[in-house]
C-alpha cells in the first residue's frame, strides 16, 4: 500500500497500545484498483482532510460515494473490498481498529448476541457526531499506557452497539430505521448524479426490493419519488436565491436537460421553473 499512503501515526508503535489501534495517514489523490483485504476487527474510517469521488466494491457491483471530512465509514469485518478514488488534493485520514473480542464481548453483556455488523456500517454512514469526535480524541491522544486505549475501545464498542446494533426481534420504530436515515443521506450527498435504486440499495446494503419495501413503509414515499422531491426543492432554492438559468440549474439538481427538470418541477410542484421565480 506505500504507493497510495503513508502512515503518520501508529498507537502501537508510538504509545505501545494494545488493546486499539489508532492510525493517521496520508493518501494520494487518485488511486486505481485499490485492493483492501479484510480484516477481523472493526474498522472505523474518519476523513480528515480532502475531498475525492469515491467508488467501492465489496463482492458486487461498484457503489460511489463521496470522500468528505468528517463523513464516517466503517468497514465490515472479514469482507474484503476493491476501492478507486479521484480526488483534487492529498487526503487525510484517522482509521481506528476496535479488536473483535472487545465488540464481541460487549454485545455478550448488552444481550445482542450475533452483531449485524452491515446494519450498523449502514447506520455509521448516516452520521454519528459522538463516534466522530471520539475518532478525533484517539487520533490526537498522546497518553502512554494501555488504561486510556482499553478504556476508549470499549466505549466505542459499547456506544456502537447501542446506537448502532439492536438484539436479534426488537424492531426500531420504523421512521428510525437506520437504513432508510443511511439512504436518504446517500441522497442527499449525491443529488446531482445520476442515481439509480441499485446504487442507493448497495450503499446501505439491501437488495432493491428490500430498500423499496423498507423505505416506503419508513417515509410513506417510494425511493425514486422522495430522491425526485429533493431535487425539487434544491431547484427551488436555487431559482428563489439565485440568477442561475434554468440550464444551469438543471444539472446541478441531477436532471440531464432543462426540460427534464421542467418537466418534473411541473408535475410536484403545478408550475414551471420560470413561473415559479417570476412569482
Amino acid at each position: 500500500m506505500d504507493r497510495y499512503v503513508r502512515r503518520t501515526h501508529c498507537s502501537w508503535e508510538d504509545l505501545g497500545w494494545q488493546s486499539l489501534l489508532v492510525q493517521r495517514f496520508d493518501h494520494v489523490p487518485r488511486a486505481e484498483d485499490m485492493v483492501l483485504p479484510a480484516v477481523a476487527d472493526l474498522h472505523l474510517i474518519l476523513p480528515v482532510g480532502g475531498r475525492a469521488v469515491m467508488e467501492t466494491r465489496s463482492g458486487g457491483r461498484w457503489s460511489r460515494h463521496t470522500w468528505l471530512p468528517g463523513r464516517l465509514e466503517l468497514g465490515i469485518p472479514d469482507r474484503p473490498v476493491d476501492r478507486r478514488y479521484r480526488g483534487d488534493d492529498p487526503l487525510r485520514s484517522v482509521q481506528v481498529h476496535i479488536p473483535r473480542g472487545t465488540v464481541e464481548r460487549a454485545a455478550e453483556q448488552l444481550g445482542i448476541g450475533a452483531v449485524d455488523y452491515a446494519g450498523m456500517a449502514a447506520s455509521v454512514a448516516a452520521g454519528d457526531p459522538l463516534i466522530e469526535e471520539a475518532v478525533r480524541a484517539v487520533g490526537a491522544a498522546d497518553e502512554i499506557g494501555d488504561l486510556y486505549a482499553e478504556s476508549a475501545a470499549a466505549f466505542l464498542a459499547v456506544h456502537l452497539l447501542s446506537r448502532h446494533s439492536r438484539p436479534p426481534g426488537q424492531k426500531a420504530p420504523v421512521r428510525e430505521d437506520a437504513r432508510v436515515r443511511a439512504a436518504i443521506a446517500v441522497m442527499r450527498d449525491r443529488l446531482a448524479e445520476p442515481l439509480t435504486l441499485g446504487d442507493i440499495a448497495d450503499e446501505v446494503y439491501l437488495s432493491v426490493f428490500h430498500l423499496v419495501r423498507v423505505f416506503s413503509r419508513a417515509t410513506g414515499e417510494t425511493p425514486h419519488r422522495y430522491l425526485t422531491r429533493l431535487r425539487i426543492e434544491k431547484a427551488q432554492r436555487l431559482l428563489l436565491d439565485t440568477a442561475l438559468p434554468v440550464a444551469r440549474i438543471a444539472p446541478l439538481c441531477g436532471f440531464a436537460t432543462p426540460g427534464a427538470l421542467s418537466t418534473a418541477f411541473l408535475r410536484h410542484t403545478g408550475m414551471r421553473p420560470s413561473a415559479y421565480r417570476n412569482s
